[in-house]
């Protein structure tokens, strides 16, 4: 009896662990086209759940996009996103591109540091 209430309380306690927080979308080259083609500023942030560094710049990302409501911000999963990698020419998790329209205009590896990013994302404004 004590195991089934045990399980009970393990199976609540985790549906009540708060989601992951995605700073973006989840990358779709035909979305990610047309963004390019409409001339928008877009941040690819190129990021794994395991990684300890692109936890560090989630929440850095999370408020650039809610500061920049402008800015498209497209998640690509490290793991997952090998055909978007190979599109985007990434190597590395916790990197963050930043377009406007079809040019790229910067590009970081393993930055936590908010004010660099910030300043990086402005290139595309």
């Amino acid at each position: 009896m004590f195991g089934k209430i045990r399980a009970a309380l393990l199976i609540a306690g985790i549906c009540m662990l708060p989601a992951l927080a995605w700073a973006g979308q989840p990358f779709d080259a035909k979305a990610f086209q047309a963004s390019q083609a409409a001339g928008k500023a877009i941040l690819v942030d190129v990021t794994a759940p395991w990684c300890p560094t692109c936890k560090r710049q989630r929440p850095i990302v999370e408020q650039i996009r809610k500061d920049r409501p402008d800015l498209v911000v497209y998640e690509v999963d490290f793991d997952t996103g090998k055909d978007a990698l190979r599109q985007l020419r990434v190597q590395n998790q916790s990197t963050l591109i930043v377009f406007r329209g079809t040019s790229e205009v910067g590009r970081s590896t393993g930055d936590t540091d908010a004010r660099s990013i910030g300043a990086l994302v402005a290139k595309a404004f």
